[in-house]
């Protein structure tokens, strides 16, 4: 690359301490913090076993980016593998659509973030915070792409020190044989940190299994973005190292920080009294008294949302700069501009412009949760971003650039149809909501339109 293109390219100025921490804390989500409490509300202690198994699978499906990208890391994208091995329509297609899905993931974060400031301002309408919240975080992409790093850095930290925190906590009410009697919105709760909390009266379908399957939708986008992972992996000095060495860690941050988290909370409390609307963090130390703590991991799930939402403003901003460099330059070539501290500004506008659509969700009375809605179009995008990669795998594997002693998926021809079953049954969950239906709807509706678009129009 010559030296007047590399200037002409976004400055990231990452350093190896702020990839590794924001490896580790990829893997913890608002899908956690926020979603975990309906679906501890539908499915109970069973999700347990919602996460152990969409962990697997995800697992897997990072393995098959792994084994990609140890074979060639100069792709650095995952996506990029799709236009080498299926083709370029094909390219065009998931590349744009993982765009989209950046920034329903904004959207989201953004829902997710207005309702945890409500914990503290009640009266304010959430619209109102959201708007704040974006213009924010909008003026923090604004600058030097090093304050992105240290800002992440930061976040990865409180988020790991909460869950860790939220872990010892239950541990420590546990062995003290602790007891609660707390009123929390003119409500009384009453009882006691034990493991019967959890092992009495368990059922794996206590509200039937259709609820079960239904639940798995939150579950999984509570671990998507994980394939960030290994894309940061890809950007260090020594790839074919530390892409094998990231990923391999996931099953371990999935047990610590997922399932964990969750037995904990529910030895903590009776699972069937948790809101679905709220957080389960915040809940578990409003329920044993500790005002100021829940204050505190309000606080905490707040910077979640936060990290995540400021991470996928610079990940969407920086897709949208590289597809208009890629494709369409006559038409986009306005979104390629850079300003003096090497920031697509043009293309931060346009992200922070559909950012805005949270707090129009919040203004629509038949989206009963505005959460669900974006997580849900969040979810559906990404599955289809997934099963086109999962495809793009097969191809790989039956192409001469296969490498059979790499960084191998193991039992591929066992375990990648495992993940297509599970990304299957999560994507057919979709439909059985009315708040989920129409996201579903809308991603198929999307796939049909874009797709024969890039399929008949887009010049390869």
């Amino acid at each position: 690359m010559k030296n007047e293109d590399l200037a002409e390219q976004p400055k990231l100025g990452l350093k190896n301490r702020h990839i590794q921490l924001i490896a580790i804390a990829g893997t913890i989500g608002t899908g956690l913090f926020l979603g975990a409490g309906k679906t501890i509300e539908m499915i109970g202690p069973s999700i347990i076993f919602s996460y152990i198994i969409v962990g697997i699978a995800m697992f897997i499906f990072l393995r098959t980016i792994g084994e990609l990208l140890y074979q060639d890391p100069t792709q650095h994208s995952f996506l990029n593998f799709t236009t080498k091995y299926v083709g370029s329509r094909a390219g065009y297609f998931v590349q744009w659509t993982y765009w989209l899905v950046l920034v329903f993931v904004c959207v989201s974060e953004l829902t997710a973030i207005g309702t945890y400031i409500q914990f503290w301002l009640p009266s304010v309408p959430l619209w109102l915070i959201e708007i704040v919240a974006l213009a924010l975080l909008f003026g923090l992409n604004t600058l030097n792409a090093r304050f992105f790093g240290e800002t992440e850095f930061w976040f990865a930290i409180i988020k790991v020190a909460a869950i860790l925190g939220m872990i010892g906590t239950a541990v420590f009410l546990l062995f003290g044989h602790f007891s609660y009697s707390s009123l929390i919105q003119g409500q009384t709760y009453q009882g006691s940190v034990s493991i019967s909390n959890i092992t009495n009266g368990f059922s794996l379908f206590p509200k039937g299994i259709m609820n079960w399957v239904s639940a798995l939708q939150m579950v999984m986008f509570a671990f998507t973005s994980m394939e960030f992972i290994g894309m940061t992996a890809a950007e260090t000095e020594n790839p074919q190292k530390t892409i094998p060495k990231a990923i391999n860690q996931i099953p371990i941050r999935i047990l610590i920080f997922y399932v964990g988290a969750l037995l904990s909370i529910m030895t903590i409390f009776d699972w069937q009294h948790i809101p679905a609307d709220k957080s389960p963090f915040v809940m578990v130390f409003q329920l044993i008294g500790i005002k100021w703590a829940a204050a505190l991991i309000n606080f905490v799930v707040l910077t979640s949302a936060g990290s995540a939402l400021n991470s996928s403003l610079f990940s969407a901003t920086r897709n949208m700069y590289a597809l208009s460099k890629q494709h369409d330059r006559g038409k986009l070539t306005a979104f390629t501009k850079l300003s003096t501290h090497g920031i697509p500004l043009n293309a931060l506008f346009l992200v922070g412009g559909l950012s805005l659509f949270a707090p129009v969700l919040t203004l629509i009375p038949q989206i009963q949760n505005a959460f669900d809605f974006a997580a849900s179009c969040t979810t559906n995008l990404f599955l289809i971003v997934y099963f086109i990669h999962l495809y793009t795998f097969f191809n790989y594997r039956k192409s001469e650039d296969f490498i059979p002693d790499g960084f191998i998926t193991p039992q591929a021809k066992i375990t990648v149809p495992f993940v297509l079953l599970i990304f299957t049954v999560v994507f057919i969950s979709l439909f059985l909501h009315t708040d989920t239906l129409f996201p579903a709807l809308g991603a198929i509706i999307w796939t049909i339109c874009f797709g024969s678009y890039s399929k008949f129009r887009h010049n390869a």
